[in-house]
C-alpha cells in the first residue's frame, strides 16, 4: 500500500472563496501545530474545546494555562524540535473526524508524563496514532488523541526500564 505524503495550504483555498469543510479544518489544526503556532492551535478551538491524550488519561480544556489546549503543542515541541504528523487517511461523518497518522519526531527534550519527566533519549520515534474530533460550527470543540503509548516507549528505548527512565520529582 502506498502512503503518500503530500502538503496542503489551506490559505490558498480560503483565499479563492471556496467553502470549507470539517476535513479542511483539521487539516489546518494540524498544519498550525507543525508551525508552533500556539495562538493559532488555540483558536482552533471552541471556548470550552478539549484535548484529551488518551494513552495517558489527562485532559487539556480552555485556551489558557497549565491545562490549556495550546500546552500539547509546547510540549511535545520542546521535547521533539522536529515534530511532524505524518497524516495518511481522514474520515468524515457529519461533525466528526477521524485520522490515521503517524507522530514522527527526534526526542531531544524533556517529557512530561504521569510517571514523572522522560529526559531526552536522542532516539527517533515514528509512533501510530488515531485523532477523533468533534466539531461545533466550525471549531473543534473535542479532540481525543490516541497515540500508542507502547511503541512511543519502545521506540524511546525505554519500555525495558520504564522505572530506571523515569526522572521523579
Amino acid at each position: 500500500m502506498c502512503r503518500a505524503s503530500f502538503r496542503w495550504s489551506f490559505d490558498r483555498i480560503e483565499q479563492k472563496g471556496f467553502p470549507v469543510n470539517n476535513e479542511q479544518i483539521i487539516r489546518r489544526a494540524y498544519e498550525l501545530a507543525e508551525k508552533v503556532d500556539v495562538k493559532g492551535w488555540v483558536e482552533c478551538f471552541t471556548p470550552d474545546g478539549t484535548f484529551t491524550d488518551m494513552s495517558i488519561g489527562v485532559t487539556y480544556r480552555g485556551p489558557d494555562g497549565p491545562t490549556g489546549v495550546g500546552q500539547t503543542v509546547e510540549v511535545y515541541a520542546k521535547a521533539f524540535p522536529d515534530m511532524h504528523r505524518e497524516l495518511y487517511r481522514f474520515f468524515s461523518v457529519a461533525d466528526v473526524v477521524v485520522v490515521e497518522l503517524a507522530l514522527q519526531g527526534t526526542h531531544k527534550g524533556p517529557l512530561p508524563t504521569p510517571m514523572g519527566i522522560l529526559p531526552p533519549t536522542g532516539k527517533r520515534m515514528d509512533a501510530p496514532c488515531c485523532d477523533v474530533f468533534r466539531l461545533l460550527n466550525g471549531k473543534i470543540q473535542s479532540f481525543d488523541c490516541y497515540p500508542s503509548g507502547t511503541v512511543i516507549f519502545a521506540q524511546l528505548g525505554v519500555l525495558s526500564n520504564i522505572e530506571a527512565a523515569i526522572a521523579h520529582s
